[in-house]
């Protein structure tokens, strides 16, 4: 059981706030669910609190009472500017000021592989490189990412920023094979984000145990995280099913796959 009374845990009703739910009391001692709409099906130690994350006061209202929060909450794929502005930028910002003002101490973030997405898939880095966005959304999580340490370095809420890579019952592309976080792998990591004594601010990727990787993730074993999954053990059925891509199609040349290939979000409304 967590050491934390409350723990909020925010986009509750998606597919890894969903999987998270499974962790139960690992995560918190109560578990405070919100999301746009009511969660269904609500545990011992569940509590829902729906809130619109841009909604500063309704924020507000669900972080109250609470020792940490799990940020998993906001719009997941690329989308429209206003979309991203309010949902990411705002939304985050008003989660880590109602932090401040209800005294919580520790957040784990749902940052993303679009952070930094422009990097070259041959390229092996860390999570002290500068960040290279692909995509109106991967600004987002960079925007993010330099919240949280802002308010670490001013107003000590320790974070640990999630760069997720892809995270899905299995792996299904050749990408993948690369980026893959089992749901089992995911909630172990958000476990020790929560867990580990001390993180300041750190940034850790989250990516099972693949031999193939783009990305040295010490700082996420340093939080105690050991992997249990591997997409190893899908490479032969996914091989079979896809064919080898162009090298210098953006998509197959970039860390970010398919989000670096895809043109401006703002050009599709013309």
């Amino acid at each position: 059981m967590s050491d934390y009374n409350r723990v909020l845990l925010t986009g509750a009703a998606g597919a890894l706030g969903t999987q998270l739910r499974q962790s139960g009391q690992k995560l918190g001692k109560i578990v405070r669910l919100s999301a746009r709409n009511a969660c269904k099906d609500l545990e011992a130690h569940e509590e829902d609190f729906p809130a619109d994350l841009s909604d500063f006061d309704a924020v507000s209202n669900a972080v109250k009472g609470c020792d940490a929060i799990i940020h998993m909450g906001g719009q997941g794929v690329e989308a429209a500017w206003n979309t991203i502005l309010n949902a990411n930028i705002v939304g985050s910002y008003n989660i880590y000021e109602a932090a401040r003002q209800h005294g919580v101490k520790r957040i784990v973030y749902a940052s993303s592989v679009h952070a930094i997405g422009y990097y070259e898939r041959h390229e092996t880095i860390d999570g002290n490189v500068p960040t290279r966005p692909d995509s109106l959304y991967g600004v987002s999580k960079t925007f993010v990412e330099n919240l949280a340490r802002y308010y670490f370095d001013k107003f000590g809420i320790e974070t640990v920023s999630l760069r997720i890579g892809s995270s899905f019952p299995e792996p299904t592309d050749r990408r993948h094979l690369i980026t893959w976080l089992s749901y089992n792998d995911c909630r172990q990591l958000v476990e020790k984000s929560l867990s580990a004594e001390r993180v300041g601010f750190m940034v850790a990727y989250g990516m099972s145990d693949n031999s193939r990787a783009f990305w040295d993730n010490r700082t996420a074993a340093s939080l105690g995280y050991a992997p249990q999954d591997s997409a190893d053990d899908y490479a032969d059925k996914v091989f079979a099913a896809t064919k080898q891509g162009d090298p210098n199609d953006p998509a197959v040349r970039y860390q970010g796959g398919s989000f670096v290939a895809a043109g401006h979000f703002e050009d599709k409304k013309k």
